[in-house]
């Protein structure tokens, strides 16, 4: 049953230009590489989304306690079990693309000191990219009463996998507290799979759909890599943007964000692009909102 969410949820097709926000040296490291840096998502930015899921499933599991569930073993279990693993369990990686590619909010989150740029892509190219390596496109969903139906579906389909596997008796290698495990184990990497396109409703302008990597069980023989972040290390995948190794980036569109040195930047932005071989087919434009030292 869960599984049939997660595929409706990743079944959404894009149809506008996807966009990438970065900084001048992010520009450089994907034109030269062809990659993406697809970050776990626990690391990302704004990665409280997880806890938001967590959040929301807690306060299901109380309300059905509440209303007399006669499984309440189940659900508290359920409940433990969600606060920890949607944080510290299984690994999955993603990079956001957003279908408003010129957006205060995230210029103010990429482009410090001016320095900023939005690459627009073809849906069909990340589409095909993804498919290539085994990643999934999925739309990020913002209502309330849509994360709430989510929830429910999520909640049900425990409840009825529980029923039909039942409580494990076996406890030589869990705690009493664990019966249920092996039912949750069964559902992690598609709950993962939900909660990382779960979003809190404040971010709703961003029109975030997000590439998202296959769960990882075992870091040590997947191919993740690490990098410098603000505080900590962060770990990553590679994601590739280029269908053939001796393609360049291909690009549909960029914009460029707020600088107080508009024709100079746009004039070096677009020396670097031709020498590189890439020519925008929607061109490159200003962002035109006023620069602000934010």
């Amino acid at each position: 049953m869960i599984k049939n969410i997660t595929q409706k949820l990743y079944s959404d097709i894009p149809q506008e230009i996807l966009y990438h926000y970065t900084s001048f040296k992010g520009l450089l490291g994907i034109v030269d590489s062809g990659v993406l840096w697809a970050s776990d998502v626990r690391y990302m930015n704004d990665s409280a989304e997880m806890k938001h899921t967590a959040d929301l499933i807690r306060a299901e599991i109380v309300s059905r306690i509440a209303g007399g569930h006669d499984n309440q073993k189940l659900l508290n279990q359920f409940m433990d079990w969600v606060s920890y693993r949607i944080t510290n369990g299984h690994m999955l990686f993603g990079a956001s693309f957003r279908s408003n590619g010129n957006l205060l909010s995230q210029w103010r989150s990429y482009s410090s000191l001016g320095k900023g740029v939005s690459l627009g892509f073809n849906p069909d190219h990340i589409l095909q990219c993804a498919k290539s390596q085994s990643f999934q496109v999925g739309k990020c969903i913002y209502e309330p009463e849509d994360q709430l139906k989510l929830i429910k579906q999520i909640v049900d389909a425990v409840e009825i996998l529980a029923e039909e596997d039942g409580e494990n008796n076996d406890l030589s290698n869990k705690q009493p507290s664990q019966s249920y495990h092996e039912v949750f184990e069964k559902v992690e990497s598609d709950l993962l799979r939900i909660a990382v396109i779960l979003k809190h409703p404040s971010f709703q302008e961003e029109e975030e759909w997000r590439i998202v990597s296959p769960v990882i069980t075992d870091y040590l023989t997947s191919p993740v890599l690490f990098r410098e972040g603000t505080s900590m290390l962060v770990p990553y995948f590679e994601f590739n943007l280029k269908l053939c190794q001796n393609d360049s980036v291909a690009l549909e569109h960029i914009f460029l964000g707020p600088t107080p040195n508009i024709n100079l930047s746009m004039n070096s932005l677009t020396l670097y692009l031709t020498k590189k071989g890439i020519r925008p087919k929607a061109g490159i434009n200003y962002c035109q909102i006023p620069y602000r030292q934010w």
